[in-house]
């Protein structure tokens, strides 16, 4: 096999040769080697102006500014449509921003987690982040039926960290005609795992049951076709790799098969009717016939401007497929520098897969001494986080993190380990 260039080439090289290195000086970046945007992404610097100008238009117009111009915040949320669509491969009639993202997967399961006494089970993960846990089992409780029996989780065989697509796939099938939803991460949080979003899907949809996604981990870290995979919902929060800032305002999907279907039942709200008589104030829910009828209330429009910085950003880039290129050369890097320095000091539990896998890597001290590792990691400001029970989580993400960042976290990583290698008390 001819290895490629960049198989041997230093982090100066990799960095020189870099179409996207310019886009790091859009963003602040605390001093250190950030590497936790897959929790949360740094500040675009065009994000003050973007608010600023709204906070100039509320001094001058007051509000006047829900009406006045193309920025009318009654409209607000219409200006990110076509660039998140864009990343999760969907129409535009498809995707709003809207709300937070546990509040929004509620909505989406109120229309399409419509369980009868034969066909009532949602299938989970093991390790579903708590809010998605939380979300599917009140929802089970609201209508009438016993987590105990309703909810179903998928978990990695004995002495795996990931789940084996096939594994998925089977269960969908063996769970058949009791299965009502499928609810299931588009990348899972704690390993970084990417599912086979399109296979389940197809399999879900085999056996009657609708299919939707948690994308948080996953909105502009890897390319998604939401729209040709036909998956009937997802949600995600836009904090993280779109950089929004903390609580920043949800994104939501819904294909457009469904969004005219007058039979999903819904939770309904003023923003959701009919915008050309909204302000007639009438009490007939005219339902928008598009995504945008799940909305409830007017948009957060502090929030949306950081966003539509942070977007503009990424289509200056090149959008997402840009942003993957470089991502791929980033965790093959990581990879190599990892198994060069440190070796079996460090598991990666991430698959080794590219198709499996995002810019996150999950890495878990041989020794078990991952949180003095961790602590030794944050005095060295190296920023990455801890996910209990014992997994250091570290994301080079390509907009903003360099080679540069890679290869000075693997030196300081070797070095603490190193220093931490005896264990506590020793």
């Amino acid at each position: 096999m001819i290895e490629s260039p960049e198989s041997s080439a230093t982090a100066e090289e990799l960095d020189a040769s870099d179409p996207l290195a310019e886009f790091r000086q859009h963003f602040e970046l605390p001093d250190g080697v950030y590497l936790v945007g897959n929790s949360l992404g740094p500040l675009p610097k065009s994000a003050r102006q973007f608010v600023e100008t709204e906070f100039n238009r509320w001094a001058t117009l007051g509000v006047e500014g829900h009406f006045t111009g193309p920025l009318s915040w009654k409209d607000y949320h219409h200006l990110v449509t076509k660039q998140l669509a864009g990343l999760v491969g969907a129409q535009q009639d498809e995707v709003v921003a809207m709300n937070a993202l546990t509040v929004n997967l509620h909505l989406l399961m109120i229309s399409f987690y419509r369980p009868t006494a034969a066909r009532h089970k949602i299938l989970i993960e093991d390790h579903a982040f708590p809010s998605d846990h939380f979300a599917a089992e009140s929802q089970i409780r609201q209508r009438g039926f016993d987590p105990a029996q309703s909810l179903v989780t998928l978990a990695p065989r004995p002495g795996e960290e990931t789940l084996r697509p096939s594994d998925i796939l089977a269960t969908i099938g063996d769970l058949g005609d009791e299965l009502a939803l499928v609810l299931l991460p588009g990348v899972q949080y704690y390993t970084g795992q990417v599912l086979p979003m399109a296979d389940i899907t197809a399999a879900g949809h085999a056996v009657g049951a609708t299919v939707g996604f948690d994308l948080a981990h996953a909105v502009a870290n890897v390319e998604l076709q939401l729209h040709d995979w036909n998956v009937d919902f997802a949600a995600w929060c836009t904090y993280k790799y779109l950089n929004s800032g903390p609580g920043g305002v949800g994104g939501a999907f819904v294909h457009n098969r469904h969004v005219s279907d007058d039979k999903l039942p819904k939770f309904t709200g003023w923003w959701g009717t009919n915008a050309a008589t909204r302000f007639e104030m009438a009490c007939d829910f005219d339902a928008i016939p598009t995504v945008d009828s799940w909305q409830l209330s007017n948009a957060p429009v502090l929030s949306l401007a950081t966003l539509r910085a942070a977007l503009d950003i990424i289509d200056s880039a090149g959008g997402i497929g840009a942003m993957r290129r470089k991502s791929e050369q980033q965790i093959r890097f990581l990879d190599r520098r990892l198994a060069a320095q440190l070796g079996a000091r460090i598991e990666n539990l991430t698959p080794p897969e590219m198709g499996q896998r995002g810019c996150q890597f999950a890495l878990r001290v041989a020794n078990g001494n991952g949180k003095a590792v961790f602590k030794a990691l944050e005095e060295a400001n190296v920023y990455c986080d801890w996910r209990e029970p014992d997994v250091i989580r570290a994301a080079p993400v390509p907009l903003y993190n360099s080679f540069a960042d890679i290869e000075r976290f693997v030196q300081i990583l070797d070095r603490v380990v190193d220093h931490e290698v005896e264990g506590p008390g020793a």
